[in-house]
């Protein structure tokens, strides 16, 4: 080994001659080590490839991938380990490494020395082709038939790190409830069931790599620090991801550890808010080599501390609804060779919401009645264990992980004239799940993905209600799964530029559950009549695509994809019920044109529509308690459009909208049959812009800022009486200005800029019987960043 690290290293594909090198050339070349990117592509064009310097075999460089001649594919792979590729022999290359400049510490610009003469410019390098890593299989943009939105980790901390509302700032169809951080559902595509957080599982699922983060647990929020992407595919993405993906998926993909790289960066921030309290926060990242060649490890540390806005003058208190936020990442690499990783991962994240952030609508702006402390408390926590290989044309990648994920939420229950009451809710879940696969990325004619998944998950929800201090349990309901699929997904190009892809997944759940804090004989009822029994349920979910690249840079595409969720017990005032399982089926006809951030015009547009059987809903019950149940059967119309214009070398706009029309037709029961016509929480308009300024400055300084707004559409709160309520109908809106040079920024960042109190969601708490509710925005703040590099 070490023999081959330290000698030039030699590879030659035998019988191989001249015309390799004219010929394109399918190139798929993962992320890794130089020696091992050296092996793959010699193999994949038929050359010889030697790397004179045993520093370049070390390298760690990212995938290669696309439609490259030998020649295009070798002269990158050589800027990327920072070489020159000299030709060798016909069908030969050497990579030299070039020799860094060292610049001084310190110097002085020479103002006498003559400008250097006009040259013509060089042709640029071919572009990079883009890879929408959730299909799971390394699919190209130009080849995925569906709507997906890439935003980069560089646009998500620009101004500082966020959550999850930097991902709805700069993608129309994702939307979400406003009750506070790591307590919230997000929607996609109109794919919306409830306001609530109960036993039903979510409608988007939210993965960190390739696990899911949560199975029917509210959003986390995790700060979205030192990330290389996220991905939003919309939905449903049944086929490859099973359970829960109704609306779409939202995929994190953090940065991995570097190997022989000692760097870090860090940010931190302070904000004031009008009407309200100071904000502050800081996010640390590390990589570390632990050895020479390979093992490393990387570290994130976030904090944040957002000040409140919201009064309650009963209490004599004054912006009670602060939420602190710490969290923090570790990943360690172990590369093994030959294309091989093993990488360990934690992740955790505490949010603690002093108190919550609604108001009374109609009163006192930013304020509310309530007698009573409320907030939430909420902590999140998992570890991976991924083991990522290659044998020869096929990777394999298991994925491993343990989940653990906590909420408590407080709620004022007094009614009108009475004491002050306080309702508690808890949801713990714990989670084990594990997935595997192998994928052939699409070449010339075939690519295929086959996976196998296994899924535990446990959940129990508890409440208590009463005089604060004098709470007493009132029933709650434990669910427990057990989930394991086989699923794959094949894609033939018929023709240039087409592709079909079909494929299935297969999945086998086992559910049963138990009531709590329940009257003990009704406890004996229930296992009598058979509703806590155990119970086992089978669901088939094909796909089917066609995409054609019609036009330079233009793909269309047809799709047709299916989703569901499984069934589970749920509250039903002192009883405990089952809720049946829902499934949606979703005809989509789309276009794509130009590559993301490199061609002058993209645009992307879609129109869909979804037959939805069975919807599972949370709703509130005549005594303001969350239930859960089956509403009846609904259909959605969606179409979005998204596009991006690169007006100069300085500027560019981009702006995307979301259009939805849904309705609820065959309602379940009387208690649904008022008020029920839409699917809750989705607006049937929303819309987003941007623009983006960036110049370089004298002395070696860059200008760079990006302006945005959206606008979202009415919409009404959820299912049954209690929650018609309408919401929505407002503009948000940001600048952010950051100055840098080097490795220093300096960044100054001002939102809500009409200062708009607006109403994000109507609703606080479930029990505020005679008075209505309303979540402002935050209101008008300013934000100075520094941020550092090494």
């Amino acid at each position: 080994m070490r023999l081959f690290l330290l000698a030039p290293i030699c590879l030659s594909a035998a019988g191989i001659a001249t015309p390799a090198l004219a010929r394109d050339h399918a190139v798929n070349v993962p992320a890794g080590r130089g020696a091992e990117a050296a092996v793959v592509l010699a193999q994949q064009t038929g050359t010889s490839i030697v790397l004179a310097d045993s520093a370049l075999a070390k390298r760690q460089i990212p995938a290669i991938r696309g439609t490259l001649s030998t020649d295009q594919a070798v002269k990158r792979l050589a800027g990327l380990l920072n070489a020159r590729a000299v030709p060798a022999g016909s069908s030969g290359w050497r990579l030299v490494a070039l020799k860094a400049r060292r610049k001084p510490l310190f110097s002085r610009p020479d103002r006498t020395q003559a400008p250097a003469p006009v040259t013509k410019a060089a042709p640029l390098p071919p572009q990079p082709e883009i890879v929408v890593m959730g299909s799971k299989s390394d699919r190209l943009l130009k080849d995925y038939p569906g709507q997906v939105a890439i935003i980069s980790g560089e646009a998500l901390s620009f101004g500082g790190v966020g959550g999850t509302e930097k991902i709805m700032q700069r993608v129309a169809s994702v939307s979400s409830t406003h009750l506070g951080s790591g307590r919230n559902k997000l929607f996609i595509r109109g794919i919306a069931d409830s306001s609530f957080t109960g036993p039903t599982q979510a409608t988007v699922g939210q993965y960190f790599g390739d696990l899911r983060l949560s199975y029917n647990a509210p959003d986390p929020d995790l700060r979205l620090s030192d990330i290389e992407r996220v991905e939003v595919l919309e939905g449903p993405q049944g086929t490859l991801y099973g359970a829960g993906s109704l609306g779409g998926i939202i995929r994190i993909v953090p940065n991995a550890p570097q190997m022989g790289e000692v760097s870090g960066s860090a940010m931190v921030g302070g904000s004031l808010t009008q009407h309200g309290s100071g904000s502050g926060d800081a996010s640390l990242t590390a990589n570390l080599p632990l050895n020479e060649d390979n093992l490393a490890l990387r570290i994130t540390a976030d904090a944040a501390s957002s000040g409140g806005y919201i009064d309650k003058p009963l209490l004599g208190r004054k912006n009670v609804n602060r939420t602190d936020i710490l969290g923090g990442r570790a990943a360690l690499r172990f590369d093994a060779g030959d294309g091989w990783t093993v990488d360990w991962i934690a992740l955790g994240q505490t949010t603690r919401g002093r108190d919550s952030q609604y108001a009374d609508r109609g009163g006192p702006p930013l304020s509310r009645s309530s007698a009573v402390k409320e907030g939430f408390d909420a902590d999140y926590g998992q570890g991976q264990l991924v083991i990522s290989g290659q044998f020869g044309e096929w990777h394999v990648r298991s994925s491993t992980g343990i989940t653990r994920q906590k909420l408590e939420e407080r709620y004022d229950a007094t009614e009108p004239g009475g004491d002050p009451r306080l309702f508690t809710q808890q949801n713990h879940t714990d989670m084990i799940a594990n997935e595997t696969r192998v994928w052939k990325p699409l070449g010339d004619v075939f690519g295929a993905v086959l996976g196998v998944s296994y899924t535990h998950n446990v959940t129990k929800l508890t409440r208590v209600l009463g005089t604060p201090g004098d709470e007493q349990a009132t029933t709650g309901v434990e669910n427990r799964i057990n989930e394991a699929t086989l699923y794959g997904e094949a894609s033939f190009r018929l023709a240039p530029g087409v592709v079909a892809s079909g494929g299935g997944r297969i999945t086998r759940s086992s559910l049963s559950g138990e009531g709590e804090d329940i009257d003990p004989l009704l406890a004996m009822a229930l296992v009598k009549a058979g509703v806590t029994a155990a119970r086992h349920s089978h669901a088939f979910l094909p796909s089917a695509s066609l995409s054609a690249n019609v036009l330079d840079q233009t793909t269309l595409y047809l799709r047709y994809q299916e989703g569901f969720r499984p069934g589970g017990l749920a509250v039903s005032g002192a009883f405990v019920s089952r809720f049946k399982s829902d499934h949606v089926s979703t005809l989509e006809l789309g276009a794509r044109h130009g590559t993301p951030g490199i061609s002058p015009v993209e645009l992307g547009m879609s129109i869909s529509y979804s037959d939805w059987k069975d919807i599972q809903a949370d709703y509130l019950d005549s005594a303001g308690l969350p239930g859960t149940a089956n509403i009846g059967d609904g259909t959605i119309w969606s179409a979005t459009l998204d596009a991006a214009f690169i007006l100069s070398s300085a500027w560019r706009v981009d702006a995307g909208f979301s259009y939805n029309d849904s309705r609820v037709d065959e309602p379940t029961g009387q208690l649904f049959e008022a008020r029920l016509s839409q699917v809750p929480n989705i607006a049937n308009f929303s819309g987003r812009v941007g623009v983006d300024y960036t110049r370089r400055l004298a002395n070696g300084m860059e200008l760079a800022a990006r302006g945005w707004a959206s606008y979202i559409g009415d919409s009404r709160l959820g299912v049954g009486p209690e929650l018609g309520a309408k919401q929505g109908n407002y503009l948000d809106s940001g600048v952010t200005v950051r100055l840098s040079k080097g490795a220093y920024g300096l960044s100054l960042s001002l939102t809500n800029l009409l200062d708009e109190e607006g109403n994000r969601f109507a609703l606080g708490t479930p029990f505020a019987i005679g008075r209505e509710q309303i979540t402002p925005l935050r209101p008008r703040s300013i934000r100075i960043g520094f941020e550092a590099a090494f």
